[in-house]
């Protein structure tokens, strides 16, 4: 009989070699016994069992409450609400960063990003985290968020519940979140409402959930990293079949400007908000997200890009106490203290 392989030799040397060892040991001693291959159905039956290690209940929280936000269309979009301390930060109004969680535009909640939320309030903003609608479905996250869910619509509808400040807002976002939030940049900006700040992290910028193989990517790092250990092709593939599912795909593109389902065509990149892109080096992800970035530098933009080195695509779900985590937590305070003009 075969010996069982040690949880985390699956790894390709050629990445391996680049990975933070603190990295390593996690995923050895956890991230590698999670469970593999779930049903969508399942996922969304029990999402408690499957979500990151580091997921938490903020909804109890002090200075912690859940809201909901109608949108146009009439749909109801869940948002958890996280209050700085009026102690530290005074009594508001405050800014205002809207963040929108990971999952490839199909799983997520409003538990995903819960430490961040609250690490990110320490700024001094108060963040709004939003649940926005998932795909499958014929109106999915196209229609949910960036078609009808702007900043404005939630300042219009939660200024005065919030105490918010509706010309100091900024818009972020991970992974699918990242996409979303880029798209919202230029949304805002056709719409002439000046954000202070795009806080991308780990984004993809183009269709590549859609792709047939990571070879479609014009991008070295979809291939280099494609049997990465976080967010591989066929991880991306999976969520790709419910995003584009083929008898919907050719509706999906003739419904939806092709910029919203890659940022990076998008037709006008000049006076755009603020950008701080974060990238990991070791995520298949790293090079289209970066190159969003030098678009909005060709655009005369004032960008900022950190690529975070033997990082993986969940670096912001890993564990506090690790180094890489910290660094994450402490560039997103210091980009939104000084992006809303708030003293440290």
């Amino acid at each position: 009989m075969a010996s069982q392989e040690e949880p985390g030799t699956s790894i390709p040397p050629h990445i391996l070699s680049k990975l933070s060892p603190d990295f390593v040991q996690f995923f050895r001693d956890v991230l590698s016994k999670r469970p593999r291959d779930v049903s969508i159905e399942e996922l969304r039956a029990h999402p408690e069992k499957y979500r990151a290690p580091t997921t938490i209940d903020t909804s109890k929280y002090e200075r912690v409450a859940d809201y909901e936000v109608t949108s146009e269309d009439g749909a109801k979009i869940p948002v958890r609400v996280y209050h700085p301390d009026p102690a530290k930060h005074g009594n508001g109004p405050y800014p205002v960063h809207m963040n929108h969680h990971g999952g490839g535009f199909v799983i997520g909640d409003l538990f995903t990003d819960g430490q961040l939320c609250l690490s990110m309030r320490e700024a001094g903003v108060v963040v709004v985290d939003v649940n926005y609608r998932h795909c499958p479905g014929r109106n999915g996250v196209w229609q949910g968020v960036p078609g009808r869910m702007g900043s404005h619509t939630m300042g219009d509808q939660l200024l005065h519940t919030l105490n918010i400040d509706p010309i100091s807002i900024s818009v972020g976002g991970i992974s699918a979140g990242g996409h979303i939030s880029f798209v919202l940049q230029h949304m805002a900006r056709d719409a002439g409402l000046p954000l202070k700040l795009c806080l991308a992290s780990v984004p993809p910028a183009t269709d590549c959930i859609s792709y047939e193989s990571p070879s479609d990517s014009p991008y070295p790092s979809f291939s280099e990293f494609a049997n990465g250990p976080v967010l591989p092709w066929d991880r991306i593939k999976y969520f790709g079949q419910f995003v584009f599912p083929p008898d919907t795909r050719d509706e999906i593109h003739k419904t939806w400007p092709e910029w919203w389902l890659a940022p990076i065509k998008a037709p006008n990149f000049n006076g755009l908000c603020p950008t701080f892109i974060r990238t990991a080096e070791c995520d298949i992800l790293r090079d289209e997200g970066e190159a969003y970035g030098l678009k909005l530098v060709e655009g005369g933009n004032k960008v900022m890009i950190k690529r975070y080195l033997g990082a993986v695509h969940t670096m912001m779900y890993l564990p506090l106490e690790n180094d890489q985590r910290r660094s994450y937590d402490e560039d997103a305070n210091r980009a939104l203290r000084e992006a809303h003009g708030l003293a440290k």
